[in-house]
């Protein structure tokens, strides 16, 4: 399924709706095609504003401070399937289709540590090594 940009007008109005926090941000949870949860993320305005016209989906980076479009550096891309905001309009739900893994751990989801009474269990195993994932293409 490929995504169909939203018309400028609509985009814009849409944007308007968005509650965005005191830095400027919304929380992404980005889940796969068959509603497994991939990873946690943040947009700002741009980031969301691209995505939605690309269908490429880019994140904001709080660390580097700038767009983050996944899979620039490790070829793992996310292409934008469906959006949904919250009801309270603060978070949004991406169902995307993942090239690769998710996490910058190797692991297809970066939900992999279950808590347990004894601690951390790790659940799944990297599919790809950092050092593979990272390496210049």
């Amino acid at each position: 399924m490929n995504w169909t940009s939203i018309p400028a007008q609509t985009l814009s109005e849409i944007l308007k709706k968005v509650h965005f926090n005191e830095h400027g941000l919304i929380s992404a949870i980005a889940q796969d095609e068959s509603g497994h949860v991939l990873m946690l993320a943040w947009m700002n305005k741009q980031s969301l504003q691209e995505t939605l016209e690309t269908g490429r989906v880019c994140y904001y980076s709080r660390s580097r401070q700038t767009l983050w479009r996944k899979g620039e550096s490790s070829g793992q891309e996310q292409h934008l399937i469906s959006a949904a905001l919250d009801c309270d309009a603060d978070c949004l739900l991406l169902t995307v289709q993942q090239k690769g893994v998710a996490c910058h751990t190797g692991r297809r989801s970066c939900f992999y540590q279950q808590i347990t009474p004894t601690g951390l269990k790790n659940l799944t195993e990297p599919q790809i090594s950092a050092e593979e994932l990272y390496s210049t293409k």
